[in-house]
């Protein structure tokens, strides 16, 4: 069996790796695969890191019988017949990669989407989430400095390994008394909340957050026990949260007449409520000037509604004004501060790699080997023209007129 690591075509383009040089080699004496890598000029690790383990170099990916890569392969690269790994960025219908599902479809592939690969219960067994939360919480605090015209922080892509950034905090920043809103309690989150408090935030449970006054910086975190409520006001569990969404309300409101930065780090189902609209942020008690939205999430099918276009890591602030629902100039008064870039943990990229391959390695390279993996299976978007057991709701984001059996 020949993988292939294919070279990343989305634009602006992504430098993560789905396996580092040292885990393909890995590959090759633990499993007997065959592994060649796509040329690229981009990637965090250089062609030759590849070559020096052994690991052929090749332009035409043909020959090879699953391919992997990170973001959305552009439609044109895509090769008939293959199967392929990549975040597809389309189980919750988004819009902007509908042709690109309904080109897999036709083109007979089968995607397997990283997003989807869970164990028995449903976890996740692999994912990016904790270098987007990392990277998000520093641009946040990045993009507070910048607007109040406080002491430059270096970008987080400008650090080798997220070591030295940890050595720059303890060496040079100091923190005004600001308060940081995070909401999720997932990988985003837990990597949000270890930036911060590396930073020198202080962490308060929710009431102290919002009934006490500090003369230093300080964060508080929520899950849904506290961002949601019930609609009839009723005691609920995070279970019945997720089972029934459509049944809640915001809770977050009070969080932003108390909140200068707002982290939005959970992973949002349609059917749940948004934290807050439009107009709530007219309110003159809304306090947040900052919102740094790891989930990234496009307005209107969002849950906050001043993500209305993702930002990139070159231009990483748009300004929102709520007044006229437009975007505007970052940094002028009247406006929040929106950060949405929706490949944050490039700006990590060897170490987000790292991670993430050798999870790969470990847990999902060996199921390839099996005649049947229930795994697999329950992450596989499309085969042979047909959508997989577990999306036949998305038959008519597909354009497939019926579910199919």
């Amino acid at each position: 069996m020949t993988l292939g690591i294919i070279r990343e075509g989305k634009t602006p383009p992504d430098s993560r790796v789905p396996l580092v040089p040292e885990q393909c080699k890995q590959a090759k004496e633990l499993y007997g695969f065959k592994i060649q890598v796509q040329q690229s000029p981009t990637r965090c690790f250089k062609d030759e890191e590849y070559v020096a383990n052994g690991i052929t170099l090749a332009e035409n990916m043909s020959n090879c019988d699953i391919l992997f890569g990170v973001k959305e392969v552009p439609i044109e690269d895509l090769i008939p017949d293959k199967t392929y790994f990549f975040f597809s960025h389309t189980i919750k219908k988004q819009p902007y990669n509908q042709p690109l599902l309904k080109a897999v479809l036709r083109k007979n592939i089968r995607l397997i989407d990283y997003e989807v690969l869970t164990d028995e219960n449903g976890k996740r067994i692999i994912a990016f989430g904790k270098f987007a939360g990392m990277v998000g919480a520093h641009n946040a605090v990045w993009t507070w400095f910048k607007r109040h015209g406080l002491a430059e922080i270096p970008r987080m892509y400008t650090f080798p390994h997220y070591e030295n950034a940890v050595s720059w905090y303890k060496a040079n920043l100091e923190l005004p008394a600001i308060k940081v809103l995070l909401t999720g309690t997932g990988r985003v989150a837990r990597g949000a909340r270890m930036v911060l408090e590396d930073m020198g935030f202080k962490a308060v449970c929710p009431n102290d957050y919002l009934n006490q006054s500090f003369d230093h910086a300080v964060f508080t975190q929520l899950s849904s026990l506290e961002y949601v409520r019930k609609s009839d006001g009723s005691p609920h569990s995070k279970e019945e949260f997720y089972t029934r969404p459509e049944a809640f309300t915001s809770a977050l409101i009070p969080y932003t007449f108390a909140s200068d930065i707002f982290i939005n780090g959970i992973y949002w189902n349609p059917s749940a409520p948004s934290f807050f609209s439009n107009e709530d942020m007219l309110d003159p008690r809304f306090r947040i000037q900052v919102v740094a939205d790891v989930t990234c999430d496009i307005a209107p099918e969002a849950s906050i509604p001043c993500t209305v276009k993702p930002s990139t890591i070159a231009d990483p602030v748009y300004g929102y004004d709520p007044k006229s629902g437009n975007v505007c100039k970052p940094f002028v008064d009247n406006c929040v501060d929106v950060m949405a870039i929706d490949n944050l943990p490039n700006e990590l990229a060897r170490d987000a790699s790292m991670e993430f391959g050798n999870k790969l390695l470990e847990l999902v390279l060996p199921e390839l080997l099996k005649p049947e993996s229930d795994l697999l299976k329950r992450a596989t978007i499309a085969e042979a023209g047909r959508l997989g057991p577990d999306f036949q709701y998305l038959a008519d984001f597909a354009g497939i007129a019926e579910k199919q059996s």
